[in-house]
């Protein structure tokens, strides 16, 4: 096993069990943590990269039922807790599957009084409804170790509508003066990012991955030039290769060689220099 006697290194990439990994890394040791991980659909997902013969898959079941999920996640969120600075950010992405049971669990293991927002990030797609109204949004949690954080004010355009009928010295509702240039920041409710097809510039054939634009946002918001950033569920690599771009130090983990060999290739990172543990 190679780099286990410095297993903390950064900007690498990890493939193994993070779990056993993570129980290597030192104390309050990263800035920022964002996990993707199974969102308990109990499915094999496949996706087939965009003019080569390939198909890219990722397995997502092996758990019995929401408890077995359950116990098998929080052991791997109490390694993240223990890692993360006391004025660091963590965030957990997941879906209707398994939110309610993640909330609650996020709030036994960081506390109650650290949780900082639930983020809704709502998005378009096919499909003609039959018995449900069609699922189009994600849940992700965001929480603080302690009551000090990085929080780096973001912003999205105003609308055409602000644009055109408000004047261009009328106030907000804080008393402040608009400035159309700047935009309105960011709130809870993420609308103006879509999910990733093969129709993407940036489609990678990986089924679960994330566009670099909600990674940028988290990114942006809750770290600066030259932090820590942790993703302990890598995949396709979308949140290590937006740390690197944004000048941040990034640790990637995936249990699959497949996913960590995809990361290394999308941040020309050599394949030989994965630590496989």
């Amino acid at each position: 096993m190679s780099g286990v006697n410095n297993l903390f290194q950064l900007d690498s990439i990890y493939c193994g069990d993070n779990l056993v990994i993570l129980k290597k890394f030192p104390s309050e040791s990263v800035d920022l943590i964002y996990i993707d991980p199974p969102f308990f659909t109990n499915k094999d997902l496949k996706s087939i990269i965009r003019n080569k013969n390939k198909i890219r898959s990722f397995v997502d079941k092996g758990w019995d039922d929401i408890d077995n999920y359950i116990e098998w996640i929080k052991p791997r969120i109490q390694e993240l807790y223990r890692i993360l600075k006391k004025e660091g950010t963590f965030y957990h992405h997941c879906d209707y599957r398994t939110n309610a049971h993640i909330r609650i669990l996020l709030d036994q293991i960081f506390g109650r009084k650290n949780f900082r927002n639930e983020i809704i990030w709502a998005y378009s797609g096919g499909g003609i409804p039959k018995r449900d109204l069609p699922r189009k949004h994600d849940t992700i949690f965001r929480y603080s170790k302690s009551n000090k954080w990085t929080f780096n004010v973001q912003y999205r355009p105003y609308g055409d509508w602000i644009k055109s009928h408000t004047p261009r010295h009328s106030l907000t509702s804080g008393g402040k003066l608009l400035d159309l240039k700047l935009g309105t920041p960011i709130n809870d409710w993420w609308a103006d990012m879509t999910k990733l097809t093969s129709y993407h510039s940036e489609w990678l054939g990986y089924p679960t991955q994330k566009p670099e634009a909600l990674l940028k946002r988290i990114i942006k918001i809750s770290s600066n030039k030259g932090d820590i950033v942790l993703d302990a569920f890598c995949g396709s690599g979308t949140t290590v290769s937006v740390a690197k771009k944004l000048q941040r130090h990034f640790i990637g983990i995936d249990i699959s060689y497949d996913a960590c060999k995809i990361t290394a290739e999308r941040i020309n990172y050599p394949a030989p220099k994965i630590i496989r543990i």
